[in-house]
């Protein structure tokens, strides 16, 4: 057995546990025969995936269609409860690997902070540290999924069997014990059978808001301080001069669910109102119940231990008048710190008591101010020790997430913005039509009104029911600021930016509501525009080099510490122009950004509007952020984490703590310690950068042929995949597409990618590849090949490229694929664009393998092998249902059963693929 399977045994054995425990709650709730047909189908699809057997594969499709809708139904729920439980086991396997080799004391791995820290200092460049994290800034932004398709109820399900797995792996026990973790297993996989998958109505705001924030319960608040502490410990076992140096809040979480109103009218003021407050009680309920633990364990008496005297003025201070704590200093005073901290509760959240005569804090400095007393009152008297337990991770909770928890950003399309102010201007200046100005007069206009006192808006004026809406939003955050804090709502995010006007309409609706004083030229949030199409990216540039030319902009901007941030949009330029052109766009324009803001002195910082496949930029975060051209990290990164995404690396808070290293890690590295970044100038370069160009225009130019230029490829996709049906379903709280319609152009990113997916031919992945390497090779008969090798090996972009686009066909499968175009009605519609996927499908591999030398996909990737090997077996047999279940619904058996069946099946195959939205 070679040394990889011996270490992926217990990966196999916990496999094969999970699911006899799956399978024994099946025969008993379902019975023997139940049990036996889903695992005559499990046998099948192992023979044809293991084999290609083509028998095994005419006989899973005679047993499926046998099945009537009850049985369907149940085999469904089967292997989309094995596809959930083989996530839990992946996981768990990981967390057992990285701690296995901590304990063994092994070198760093790649991706951790002790390996980016080494690596610093291993380079000479300790000193470095100190000024990067100063201006640090590393945020993941949590987002609301289209197509999430996973309960709360089901994630608290796997979280339990998490629990029990991992509670197997760290304590030795007893037979008596080991017996009594199986049956707590067993409890916990029958009450996930029993669990029901689907969502009976349509997720609110509200619930999208829930759902978000039970991640901050699982991980966040508790691993984010951790991680600071971690470092901070690091750095000063390598430096005394960071022995006792508390680092800046370098890292924050980030969120828009509640805030992003892009498409969605279901976010308003009332709703980013609620959001807010339940963010405030969610970390003030965190607070007071460390604050309580604290207290416990802080059982110090004054007879043994002095305390320094703001520490007894703060005790006397409280209303704690037990006659068993008279002596106990530190009990008392962080008494008195949770009678405030319930009164704060009160007034920010509704929740809570209030005693009467206790003062509520004004500002989380005020609560720090009270810990740092604690705190120092234990460091000045001996006890060092005792704050640097749950104390210093109260401190530094209170310093990240203040009493807002997460820095809510707004979002809206600039369509909306345009039509406000045009809507305004004419209330206000009669004969004004805004929306017939030409660019360069909106900029005339616009900035003569920012420098003028005047407001546009009236009490007296009747507005649109949009306009209002607007307005009452940037009122909401106006009032946010005065009871939580300017970090509550910091940022404005401009969707399909495209103008230089886009921005200053936001300034003008800002200064409507008092969040930018025209006299001053402050503004008291980041205008972000988010450039998303490829034309967009090409022009966001010069977008900003105009805006920085303007003088009243240039005043903004300075009030802001002379920082822009830019928001990029991976999922609409992949929509918009293909994979392969849509990372060089993004590419190229990183590249003329930090031109741009070198030239005009403004620190940029960039917002990676990454999705969770990689047809919307997803892939591995920490390859993602080495790969950045030079100078587009700066010790500073914003990006989005969605949907399935969120669930997968961060419900559980020991994966969650890993994902979060990996972005500090990647973040230190690129920017101290940048690889061989090019340069658009750089001799050692050019040749890989105009290959790029030349295989990016090709690549183009052949997906958009297919996906915009192709008669009925409309129709083929729409019939051939299960948009139709991801359209019905109950998976958030916004519409699949913008418009009500069935153009390709007006369907979200999200559910046109989850929809390729699910057909396991993940088009937006990989589509235009093959053609674009097989168009350059021709024309570079001499050296193509050799060129394009040199790419992959010694350009870190290029190498991300391709493997992303590996994992995007290891997860493909072009037999099945195949399946789904029958469901096209026209033969010869079918034929033909199936024929051409097919064709591109082939050549696309063919030039990965000659490009990388690989012989089979993800060989470079044996974690990923495995992954691949333990769970296609089972998501396999999810497709195949799918299709039957597709073609009796699309038959007219559009029952209630027939419906649920075909969400099932969705809601599993998501599962099992992970990242696939």
């Amino acid at each position: 057995m070679q040394m990889n399977e011996v270490k992926d045994e217990l990966l196999s054995s916990d496999i094969r546990q999970l699911g006899r425990l799956l399978g024994d709650a099946i025969r008993n709730h379902l019975g023997d025969p139940a049990f036996e047909r889903i695992e005559h189908v499990r046998q099948l699809a192992i023979r044809f995936r293991r084999d290609n057997d083509e028998v095994a594969r005419a006989q899973l499709s005679d047993a499926l269609q046998a099945l009537s809708q009850e049985e369907t139904t149940q085999l469904t729920r089967a292997f989309s409860y094995f596809s959930l439980l083989a996530n839990i086991a992946e996981d768990q396997h990981h967390i057992r690997r990285t701690r296995a080799h901590l304990i063994a004391g092994s070198p760093p791995r790649q991706g951790s902070l002790s390996h980016a820290v080494g690596n610093v200092f291993d380079a000479g460049k300790a000193d470095a540290l100190e000024t990067f994290f100063e201006d640090a800034f590393v945020s993941p932004v949590f987002t609301a999924h289209p197509t999430e398709v996973q309960r709360k109820s089901i994630q608290n399900c796997q979280m339990a069997i998490a629990r029990l797995l991992s509670e197997r792996d760290r304590v030795q026990m007893t037979p008596e014990e080991a017996e009594q973790n199986e049956e707590a297993l067993g409890r916990g996989i029958v009450t996930l059978w029993q669990t029901r998958l689907l969502r009976t109505s349509k997720l609110s705001v509200m619930d999208e808001v829930a759902n978000g924030l039970s991640f901050y319960d699982h991980t966040i608040l508790r691993e984010l301080p951790k991680l600071y502490s971690s470092l901070e410990t690091m750095l000063a076992q390598r430096d005394a001069r960071w022995k006792d140096a508390e680092l800046p809040n370098f890292m924050k979480v980030g969120s828009w669910i509640g805030g992003d109103r892009d498409g969605n009218p279901f976010v308003t003021a009332d709703i980013l109102r609620s959001t807010l407050q339940t963010q405030a009680d969610k970390v003030l309920d965190f607070y007071l119940g460390e604050l309580r633990k604290l207290a416990s364990q802080l059982s110090l008496a004054q007879i043994l231990n002095a305390c320094s005297e703001p520490l007894r003025a703060l005790a006397e201070r409280s209303a704690d008048a037990s006659p068993h704590r008279v002596d106990e200093p530190y009990r008392r005073a962080l008494h008195g710190i949770h009678a405030r901290l319930d009164a704060t509760r009160v007034v920010l959240s509704g929740k809570g008591k209030q005693a009467e005569g206790v003062r509520p804090y004004a500002a989380a400095f005020e609560l720090l101010a009270d810990l740092d007393v604690v705190q120092h009152s234990l460091v000045s008297n001996g006890l060092r020790a005792l704050a640097r337990g749950r104390l210093r991770q109260l401190r530094r909770a209170v310093k990240v997430f203040g009493f807002s928890l997460a820095p809510l950003d707004l979002r809206q399309n600039s369509d909306v913005h345009e039509r406000v102010v045009d809507e305004l201007f004419a209330g206000a200046q009669p004969g004004l039509v805004y929306l017939d100005l030409d660019e360069e007069q909106r900029i005339a206009v616009l900035l003569a009104e920012l420098e003028s006192p005047r407001l546009l808006t009236s009490p007296y004026a009747q507005y649109s029911e949009e306009t209002t809406s607007e307005l009452d939003i940037f009122r909401a955050v106006r009032a946010a600021h005065v009871k939580y804090g300017r970090e509550s709502v910091p940022n404005c995010i401009i969707s399909k930016a495209a103008s230089v006007s886009d921005l200053l309409e936001v300034a003008l609706l800002l200064k409507e509501v008092g969040l930018l004083r025209q006299d001053s030229r402050e503004v008291d949030v980041n205008i972000i525009p988010l450039f998303e199409t490829i034309d967009d990216l090409r022009a966001g540039p010069a977008i900003m080099a105009r805006a920085f030319g303007l003088p009243f902009y240039r005043g903004l901007l300075a009030s802001r510490a002379d920082q822009q941030e830019v928001m990029l949009g991976y999922s609409d330029s992949n929509k918009d122009g293909g994979f392969l052109t849509s990372g060089w766009e993004l590419y190229k324009a990183e590249i003329e950004l930090v031109t741009v803001f070198k030239e005009y002195q403004i620190k940029l910082r960039l917002f990676h509007g990454r999705g969770g496949s990689v047809g919307r930029g997803g892939g591995p975060s920490y390859e993602a952020i080495l790969a950045q051209p030079a100078g587009a990290v700066q010790g500073q990164i914003r990006l989005t984490e969605q949907g399935e995404v969120i669930t997968a690396k961060y419900a559980n808070p020991e994966v969650g703590r890993r994902n979060l290293e990996v972005l500090v890690a990647a973040t230190i590295q690129s920017t101290l310690l940048p690889q061989a970044q090019l340069q658009p100038k750089a001799s050692a370069g050019a040749g890989h950068l105009a290959a790029m160009e030349e295989l990016s225009g090709t690549a183009l130019n052949a997906y958009r042929d297919l996906v915009y230029g192709t008669e009925g490829f409309e129709q083929y996709f729409w019939e051939s995949t299960v948009i139709a049906e991801i359209a019905a379903l109950n998976i958030g709280s916004r519409p699949a597409s913008r418009k009500k319609s069935k153009s390709i152009e007006d369907l979200r990113a999200i559910p046109w990618v989850l929809s390729w997916a699910q057909c396991r031919l993940m088009l937006p992945g990989w589509f235009g590849f093959g053609s674009a390497v097989q168009a350059y090779l021709a024309a570079h008969p001499a050296d193509g090949a050799d060129v394009l090798r040199g790419m992959y090996t010694d350009w870190p972009f290029f190498t991300s490229l391709l493997s992303n686009m590996d994992m995007v066909l290891a997860k493909s499968d072009i037999a099945i694929a195949g399946k789904y175009a029958e469901l096209v009605k026209d033969k010869a519609l079918r034929e033909a664009i199936f024929t051409r996927i097919r064709a591109e499908y082939a050549a696309t591999l063919d030039a990965l393998k000659l490009i990388t030398g690989q012989e089979e996909l993800q060989q470079a990737n044996p974690l990923m092998q495995r992954s691949i090997r333990n769970r296609f077996p089972y998501i396999d047999p999810l497709n195949h249902v799918q299709l039957e279940l597709l073609k009796r619904f699309r038959e007219g058996k559009q029952d209630a059963a027939a419906r649920t069946g075909i969400h099932l099946s969705i809601n599993g195959i998501a599962a099992g693929l992970r990242n696939s939205g």
